[in-house]
This record gives structure tokens, sequence and C-alpha cells, in this order.
């Protein structure tokens, strides 16, 4: 705010002729001397003076009184101390701290903010404007854009087409990372996926319905939906053989897992033949694999359509799956119009955002799961949002639905080691997306706090951190659940 603007003081008011003051003064100077201090003081306080005001002596005519108006004076400001330009309500004392927990050592670089969803006051801050990196709590802000862009009925498509040559066909990858070699019928670890054997089914009924079709004997497979390189130079290679993420392509089945029905297995090295193999082989077998592209304007032979992005976020968020949340952050990016590739996500993702009318400076996105470190976005544009996803604006209901639950039946906050102990008074009352990576530990969310104050919140304990990290974010983060609104920033 400007410093107000000091003016300068008015001229004296009602200065009377210099020449006919001094004729008084020189015949009645002891007079004039001792009267003129009491005179003064009153004129001047009734906004005129009077020269020549009568003192018990004769006064000559060239003493008249003289009458000057008095312009009404300009306040001034003194500016060491500014007056605000409106009042500002007083805040309540706040008298419940936190300040033993947030000073837990297992936290290591701390920053947290907390704020109070109903009014957007800010209760708790520390470093809230930073950004930094989320680990996974960046899937919030992956389906947020997806709900955006996409929408929560947004399905993607796998297809085949009639290929350029007699007898082939080309298996069209549109992005659905879910779809799926089990047989129809048996679920796979994504519930509601499409089946490859499906669009085996739907292939061989079109192929045959032209008697002119020669048997097929050629599958070529077109992944050019999504553009290279494969895999995020800041993701650890391990992680494909610990199972958690798949290299990116546009065309796999069941997220490139050597076991379709489980969360965590390895991943292989060539996702693109794992589908095409899988499909060849509902194709019946006997067929040639080559990769390629489709041509324009071929002739379509079947579809599956994976589940709608509601379902997908929610699988996504409750147990932090990697693969959805990448397929989703390239699906906006390329429905945004930025791209096909990791490159495109910073654009894609952060335009998705921009309905939400959060201010993104900052923020810095490489993937769309958070397993990179180089991600950044502060705790402050989280505690933002999840204000939004609290009261259910647009789609973000279907956000809050897929969080996981601290003490739930199910994801990532009901295991046996988050919110144990004295912390699972808060049980049923955070709803928060975990988050862990090398180099930190996260969690942010949305808390009902024992007061009843819905509180969104976001913690973040970077740098040198183990697992003990996520006992003392639940610890603090249960505090900020018995302290309520009456939560101190002290």
């Amino acid at each position: 705010m400007d410093e107000p603007v000091q003016k300068p003081e008015p001229a004296p008011a009602g200065a009377a002729p210099r020449g006919g003051i001094a004729r008084v003064f020189t015949r009645h100077r002891r007079a004039w001397l001792i009267v003129a201090g009491g005179v003064a003081f009153v004129l001047l306080g009734s906004g005129a003076v009077f020269a020549g005001t009568q003192t018990g002596v004769t006064q000559p005519a060239a003493a008249s009184v003289v009458t000057t108006p008095t312009p009404s004076p300009t306040p001034t400001v003194d500016p060491a101390r500014p007056v605000p330009a409106e009042a500002t309500a007083a805040s309540q004392l706040r008298t419940c701290s936190v300040a033993a927990l947030a000073a837990d050592s297992r936290l290591a670089e701390f920053q947290a903010q907390v704020v109070n969803a109903t009014t957007g006051e800010v209760l708790f801050d520390r470093g809230g404007t930073t950004s930094s990196r989320t680990a996974s709590v960046m899937k919030v802000l992956t389906s947020a854009a997806a709900l955006n862009v996409l929408g929560s009925d947004y399905r993607a498509s796998t297809r085949v087409v009639q290929g350029a040559e007699p007898g082939q066909v080309v298996l069209v990858g549109g992005g659905d990372l879910t779809l799926s070699r089990l047989p129809t019928g048996q679920e796979s670890f994504y519930t509601g996926a499409a089946h490859l054997d499906d669009l085996a089914t739907q292939t061989m009924v079109a192929w045959a319905a032209d008697p002119a079709n020669p048997p097929i004997s050629s599958l070529v497979l077109d992944s050019s939906y999504f553009s290279g390189p494969d895999w995020d130079a800041g993701w650890a290679r391990t992680e494909l053989g610990l199972g958690y993420m798949p290299e990116i392509t546009a065309l796999m089945v069941d997220g490139d897992r050597n076991d379709p029905t489980r969360s965590t297995s390895a991943r292989s090295e060539d996702p693109i033949m794992r589908a095409g193999q899988a499909f060849a082989d509902a194709l019946g077998g006997g067929v040639t694999i080559s990769q390629g592209t489709a041509p324009a304007g071929a002739a379509p032979l079947g579809v599956v359509q994976s589940a709608p992005v509601s379902t997908l976020i929610q699988q996504a968020l409750i147990v932090s799956d990697n693969t959805i949340a990448e397929m989703l952050a390239r699906l906006v990016a390329i429905e945004y119009g930025a791209g096909n590739s990791f490159s495109a996500l910073q654009e894609g993702i952060v335009g998705g955002l921009a309905a939400y009318g959060i201010d993104t400076t900052g923020m810095i996105i490489t993937d769309g799961s958070g397993l990179s470190p180089n991600n950044a976005v502060s705790p402050a544009y989280l505690t933002a949002l999840f204000i939004k996803v609290n009261a259910r604006e647009g789609n973000l209901g279907v956000l809050f639905d897929g969080l996981p639950v601290a003490g739930g039946p199910r994801g990532s906050l009901s295991y046996s080691d988050r919110f144990a102990g004295a912390n699972s008074a808060a049980d049923g009352a955070v709803f928060a997306k975990t988050g862990w990576i090398d180099t930190g530990y996260t969690l942010a969310g949305i808390i009902h706090a024992a007061d009843g104050t819905p509180l969104t919140f976001a913690i973040y304990a970077i740098g040198n951190v183990n697992s003990n990290a996520k006992i003392a974010i639940d610890t603090l983060t249960t505090g900020f659940f018995h302290c309520g609104d009456n939560l101190s920033n002290n």
C-alpha cells in the first residue's frame, strides 16, 4: 500500500493588512501586548481573526475590524502513523499450538499450510508459498486437470482398422493403459477395464463380413498417439523392475504388468509388443507382428473403451496408481492441444488447472504421477484447490470421493502404519492423498476437525527422510484435527 501524501500546512488565516496594524501598534504598544495573545487565542478558534478588538482604550478609525474568510483546514496524515484505508476485522486469538509437533526432526525440510476451508483464513504456515516436490500428491493436480479438460465421462479408445496390405489389420492404441489381456469376465487390477478378446472378436466378425478379405495374416501395432521418450529422465529405472511404473506408450495392456491382477508387479521393457502378442493370440495366432501407423481413413473393424475418467481418477488416487496418472496426464496434454509427450505436460496440466482460478505461478510439472523429483507445487496451491474439492465445485466431487480416508476400508491411508495408536483419533476425519519418493513424504487434503471446522492442509517432509516421516506427518495432521479453528500459527 502506498504511503498517504502529506499536504502542506495552510498559511495563517485572517492576516490583516500590515499598514493598519502598524499604526495601532505604535500608539498602544503596551495595551496591545497585554491583550493580543488572549484575543488571538479566542478568535482563531472561531475561524476568523479580528484586528483592533476593544481593549478598553478608544481605537482610531484606521484600526477598524478587518475580517478575512478562513478556508476549512485540510486534514493531514502523519506518514509515520498511516491509517488503513478500510477497517479490518480483528482475528481471534488462537491458542492451540502444534509447534512441538512441527519441530519433529523426522519432518526434515518441513513445509506446511493449513486453511479454514469456510473462511479461507490461513491458520498455520511454514513455507507454504514455496514450490517443492510433491511426490504422489501430484495425482491430485493431474486428476483436477483431467476433470476440467477431459470431463468425468471421457473414455480412451483402442481401435482396429484395416491395414494397407491384403490380410493386414492395425491395432491402434488410444492411450488406454488399462486395456486388459485377461478374458472377458475376468477382472484385472483395473475394475471395468476393456478386454482385448472383445476387440479381437469384433475384428474377426467385421473381417469375415467381407468375403473378399483373405485370412488375417499380418498385424501392425500403432502406438503413435503418444510420442517418446517413454521414460521420464527423473525416474529411477529400478521402478520398472520393482513394479511401480511402466514405460509410457499409447498401446499396452494391464499397465504392462507381469501379473494383471496385482497393483505392484514387474513391468516389461517392451509394452507395445506385449500388447501386440496378446492381440495376435486372441486372433488365433499365425500372424506376423510389426510396428507402424494406420492408413489415413482406414475402414474400422472394432473398438473398445476404457472406464470413464471418473472411475480412473478414483482408482489412481485410492492406491496411488502411477500408470493411470500418466495416462490421464498425457490425454490432458493432447486434448488441451499442448502435445503428446512428457514435455507437453507443463502446458497441458497447468493450462487445464487454469479454470479453477488459483495462481499457478512457480508450478513445474514434469510428469503426472509425482514420481519425478523435478515437479514443484506449493502447499498453498494445494490448500486452495482442496477448498474447491471440499465444496465439490464442478466435477471436483469425483476427486473428493477418490481420496484415501484415515482408518478407511481401503487405500493408502488404511495401511497399518498410517494413523496408528493415538493418531487413530483422526480416523474417518482425514481425506488426503499420500505421497512418497526417495527424497520426500507428503500428505495433502481435507480434515473435518474435532470442532466441526473443515480444514484444508498440505504437509511436505523433504530431503533426508525415511519411512518414519509418515508417523511424524500423521501425528501433526492429528494435531491439526484436534485444534480445528483454534489452531495457532506460533
